[in-house]
């Protein structure tokens, strides 16, 4: 079994779409961190990521489907 990680919301539910996109980019970088724990790895490669386009594609890709999966559990922010 995995550690817990830090941070991790509690609830996919946000207010409004803004607060949702804010979470969708919070459960990325957790993701990233997930992935890549040590710190001074990240550091020492962002600035090649940083300016790499596809890379930064693929990060928008990922914020994207944490977004959509928010907006579905939070029924697209209709009112009823």
């Amino acid at each position: 079994m995995t550690d817990m990680l830090s941070g991790f919301p509690d609830s996919l539910v946000a207010p409004t779409p803004e607060a949702g996109f804010q979470l969708a980019i919070k459960l990325s970088r957790l993701g990233v961190k997930a992935t890549q724990p040590d710190a001074e790895v990240l550091n020492r490669l962002r600035p090649k990521y940083s300016r790499d386009a596809d890379a930064l594609i693929a990060s928008s890709q990922v914020v994207a489907i944490h977004y959509q999966t928010i907006a579905a559990a939070n029924d697209y922010w209709r009112e009823f």
